[in-house]
């Protein structure tokens, strides 16, 4: 990928990752130019935002930061890693969950 195509889809990457507001303004940014870049981080965002509230509805219900810290930490550590990436430029997913996220949101199957 050229850095004219980094450099375009790089706000609404790093926008994706603030919050899922920010998740679905950056899809809107991203749904007329189709920035490959962007579209990449919006999935990343996409999948991590999912798996955030898919594991941590049931988590909440024990109310022990023994049992939802180590999620919550896990999950800040994918964040950082997805919104440091966007930043820097670098299509790299998110370890272990990145590859899976890319497979599922792909709009060519």
């Amino acid at each position: 990928m050229d850095q004219n195509t980094v450099f375009e889809g790089k706000t609404a990457a790093a926008l994706s990752y603030i919050t899922f507001v920010g998740l679905i303004i950056a899809y809107f940014m991203n749904s007329e130019s189709k920035n490959p870049f962007a579209a990449f981080h919006i999935r990343q965002s996409l999948g991590l935002t999912l798996t955030y509230f898919l594991f941590m509805i049931p988590l909440s219900s024990f109310n022990s930061w023994l049992v939802s810290g180590p999620f919550m930490l896990a999950f800040l550590a994918l964040w950082l890693y997805g919104i440091v990436s966007a930043f820097q430029g670098q299509i790299k997913p998110l370890p272990i969950v990145g590859n899976f996220y890319q497979r599922v949101f792909s709009v060519n199957k």
